[in-house]
């Protein structure tokens, strides 16, 4: 079977306009900001223009446009002849011809059920790569195989070529074999049932189905039918694909479980948050693979998951390529939603693509990994959100935090620029690392927060999990970061009056102090810092941080002595607006008396560690006998903090001290997280698939002042699409309950949540368990 004929390339057989004339800048030329008049000399142009430049032509550079996009299709033509036909080709009557193609797409039949994406909420056959379907063709007449000769040609991309993966003709003989595997299943009467393998390299996304007969005068095709269209994705069930995860339940949870759980809070004081990925929700697999094409991204190389994870990375955040999401921590979220709002990923997407490539406001960390995740277990690379507790964010490529203190142990924030996340969200993906050495597959780190640049972009990863543990960093992608997230040394300096800084605590354990991940198919955590790092102390530990130096990786070396006196902050369960006591135990390990003047700072600060504001600062004289224990206490009134308190309602205390006899500098620190009050979410109903139901949202404001502009959102996977609400004013004491019906497509076990959001009260969610009966 021969391939199409070249595509019409309109470009190159436009006809360059003449040399001698200036073309006009008007809209209707290709490239505007190229032509365009430069600015007067003395007009300083801005560093970074507010418009990216219009692509220019590829003319004079390559012989055709690249193909980066699925959603356009090139020409394909219904007669092929093999020789000149002036008057067209004869009557074909005689000859093969298709009536009806057959591509058993709907859920309960057998492509989708073998192929495990009968959940998806589409009206298109959608099957995995490496893994056989079928197609039942019907003729006019008995198939002949030995007169007969057709064949399946799938077609990707504005112009298709054999070469590139963009078109592949599959036949139904043994003898005669392509890419792609292709056999005759059964025949019966004039239909035949066809299985269709394609390769495990194949290009995921989107193909058109041409049938193509061979008669004497050449080949004749089937019309155009978008109904015959289908999608291959990558298949973690087929040991041929790089995505293969060898474990059933846990490719249940990371490829085929809609519902995640998000961590956050403090490592001694987690909190979680449900969420909708929506992998499976109608425009969500478009929207996915509109974010390929809105990166610009090659088709020949979207069969590489390597490839396709790290432009996806890009592609989350809007920092350099108008990605999904904009980034905003600043607490200001007047145009857009607060990211504390978002209970899933469905809108987002869905908003994305409809506005071809708006950015969505607002992210952080959290909504940046949900977002993804519900991007890469679409398209079947398993994939799970981990949150890491103590999270460094260093840009300067040392594994140090700086902390400054004066030279009598007190803090200084004007000169303490480093930050550490209380936590930071990220994803990792499962693959197979063939660029890498034997036993660096497996789990890897890709984050789309927008922190460093990584070639240019503002993207993280794939970086392997195996390798970051062993200290192998040299490895692509981006592993130094990763590996300083989890592994920096949190160093305290004291500066002298001359400029000078001397350490005079280290403390390595800080830093990367839990990761966590959701258990497989139950709402409980897995702890996987085991994944990440050796345990502190460790001779092994000690193997990984040299091999780590041998990079280029900076630690702080120098020898300290232990100290006799311990200073530690206790854990502590507080209610955002209550009055609270925080607690300080000193511990005195000598068998002499011991005294210090102690600094105690309490700072309200963001997620990320940054500073808001000052709510606390005591300086009491401690004195400790001998071999004494003793607590000091310090309190802490609702009104002096609740009026500065910022979004996820932290406060960050921080103990340094210098003890007088022996100069032993102590310091200890403790994030205090505010916990919100709840929402009540209650169904009442029959819950079967198509019968009417009743969910009720319940708020009581147990503040003394009114919240303002309330936003309640509130989904379920399979059952409820996004739902919101406004409540203009709730006065302080008065309750709210919210109604809506809503009626479930989809049999099994899943949740209903909901969210409140205002700027006085974040992070407020509930959330029910029902199990929907078919």
């Amino acid at each position: 079977m021969a391939t199409p004929p070249a595509m019409a390339d309109q470009e190159a057989r436009r006809t360059p306009p003449p040399p001698a004339v200036t073309p006009p800048a008007t809209p209707a030329m290709a490239d505007q900001e190229a032509r365009r008049t430069p600015p007067p000399p003395a007009v300083t142009p801005p560093a970074t223009p507010a418009v990216r430049p219009k692509r220019v032509s590829h003319r004079g550079r390559s012989a055709g446009a690249k193909a980066s996009s699925n959603q356009q299709e090139g020409k394909v033509e219904e007669f092929e002849p093999f020789m000149l036909m002036p008057r067209g080709p004869p009557p074909l009557n005689e000859y093969l011809d298709v009536w009806d193609v057959h591509v058993l797409k709907r859920p309960q039949e057998l492509n989708k059920q073998e192929h495990h994406t009968h959940l998806y909420s589409s009206d298109f056959l959608i099957v995995r790569r490496a893994q056989e379907f079928q197609i039942k063709i019907t003729f006019n007449r008995p198939y002949k195989p030995a007169e007969d000769k057709f064949a399946l040609e799938f077609v990707i991309g504005p112009s298709p070529q054999y070469s590139k993966g963009t078109y592949i003709p599959v036949f139904p003989t043994a003898d005669r074999q392509s890419l792609w595997r292709g056999r005759v299943v059964e025949t019966s009467d004039s239909v035949v049932t066809m299985g269709i393998t394609p390769s495990p390299e194949c290009i995921v996304g989107k193909y058109l189905i041409y049938i193509g007969v061979v008669t004497p005068y050449g080949i004749r095709r089937t019309r155009r039918d978008p109904s015959t269209d289908v999608y291959i994705l990558f298949n973690p069930w087929s040991s041929a694909d790089p995505v293969f995860l060898d474990d059933e339940e846990e490719r249940e949870e990371c490829v085929m479980n809609e519902l995640g759980i998000i961590y956050h809070g403090a490592y001694d004081d987690v909190s979680e948050r449900a969420w909708n990925y929506g992998q499976f929700e109608f425009g969500v697999l478009d929207a996915c693979l509109f974010i390929l094409d809105k990166a610009d991204m090659p088709l020949s190389n979207r069969g590489d998951v390597i490839k396709v994870t790290r432009v996806a990375s890009a592609m989350m955040n809007s920092r350099d390529d108008d990605g999904v999401l904009v980034g905003n921590w600043s607490g200001d979220y007047t145009y857009g939603v607060p990211p504390t709002s978002w209970t899933g990923s469905v809108q987002i997407l869905l908003d994305y693509a409809s506005t071809k490539g708006t950015p969505v406001c607002y992210s952080q960390c959290w909504v940046y990994a949900a977002v993804f995740n519900s991007f890469l277990r679409c398209l079947g690379i398993p994939s799970r959100v981990v949150t890491n507790f103590f999270s460094a964010h260093d840009n300067d490529g040392n594994l140090k935090m700086d902390i400054i203190l004066d030279e009598n142990g007190k803090l200084d924030r004007n000169r303490t620029k480093d930050s550490i996340w209380n936590y930071h969200c990220w994803n990792e993906c499962y693959m197979a690392r063939p660029d890498l050495p034997s036993g660096f597959g497996g789990w890897q780190v890709v984050d789309a927060t927008p922190q460093e640049t990584s070639d240019g972009m503002f993207r993280c990863g794939p970086a392997s999990v195996a390798a970051i543990k062993h200290g192998q960093i040299c490895y692509p992608f981006d592993a130094p970061f990763v590996f300083a997230e989890v592994n920096s040394d949190v160093v305290f300096y004291r500066r002298h009056k001359d400029g000078t800084l001397d350490p005079v605590k280290v403390n390595t354990s800080h830093v990367g102090r839990m990761v966590l991940t959701k258990a497989v198919l139950h709402d409980g955590r897995r702890d996987i810092t085991y994944q990440y790092k050796f345990p502190e102390g460790t001779p092994e530990e000690r193997r990984v941080l040299e091999k780590a130096e041998e990079f280029g990786c900076q630690r702080e070396k120098s020898s300290l002595p232990k100290g006799d006196v311990d200073v530690e902050i206790l854990n502590l369960d507080v209610r955002v607006g209550d009055s609270f006591n925080v607690t300080l135990q000193f511990t005195n390990h000598s068998d002499q008396r011991r005294s210090a003047d102690v600094y105690i700072t309490g700072t309200v600060v963001y997620y990320t560690g940054v500073p808001s504001g000052e709510v606390v600062f005591k300086t009491p004289r401690v004195k400790l006998e001998p071999l004494q224990s003793k607590e000091e206490k310090v309190s802490v009134r609702g009104e002096d903090y609740m009026h500065k308190l910022v979004e996820q309602g932290n406060i960050h205390f921080i103990a340094t001290g210098k003890i007088k006899e022996t100069g032993q500098i102590i310091t200890a620190m403790k994030v205090i997280t505010m916990h919100n009050p709840k929402l009540i979410v209650k169904v009442t109903g029959s819950p079967r698939v198509s019968e009417e139901m009743y969910v009720s949202v319940e708020f009581t404001n147990p503040f003394k002042f009114s919240l303002e502009k309330v936003d309640l959102r509130m989904e379920g996977p399979g059952i409820m699409a996004l739902k919101k609400k406004e409540y203009s004013l709730i006065s302080p004491g008065k309750s709210i309950t919210w109604t809506e019906t809503f009626s479930p497509h989809r049999a099994g076990s899943t949740k209903l949540m909901a969210s409140l959001d205002c700027a006085a009260l974040r992070q407020v969610y509930g959330e029910t368990e029902l199990t929907i009966q078919p």
